[in-house]
């Protein structure tokens, strides 16, 4: 299984493959893709900001159609015991986002945030 980063969610979303990598894209097309449960609220508060036009539900909803994503369902405590000790980032949605795909035995995160690919070993961009 492979986890989004919110930004990752959103340019799927809009049709804007062109900008992913072609690691990225390879890797959407040939695993399971999972959000944390963060990416939600991120998508949200996006939404209150005026920055989507769609809210989350949509979005999660239009991409579970389109290429089988969906919400990883692990106990929310195990996440944050795992977010703990990342203290390289003060961002609380990059923190949980990482956090959830730790707590999935360091499963593979896509993501375009330069800091999270420093960090996070198994981040593909």
């Amino acid at each position: 299984m492979t986890y989004l980063d919110t930004h990752v969610v959103v340019f799927l979303h809009n049709g804007a493959m062109s900008k992913l990598s072609q690691r990225a894209k390879s890797q959407i097309e040939s695993d399971d893709i999972l959000i944390s449960p963060m990416v939600l609220l991120e998508l949200e508060m996006l939404k209150e900001k005026g920055v989507l036009l769609a809210d989350s539900q949509r979005i999660v909803g239009d991409l579970a159609s389109s290429i089988g994503l969906s919400v990883c369902q692990l106990p929310m405590a195990h996440v944050i015991q795992e977010a703990i000790p990342l203290k390289w980032t003060r961002d609380p949605g990059d923190r949980l986002i990482v956090a959830n795909a730790l707590a999935a035995n360091e499963a593979p995160l896509i993501s375009k945030d330069a800091t999270i690919r420093e960090f996070y070993k198994n981040t593909i961009w």
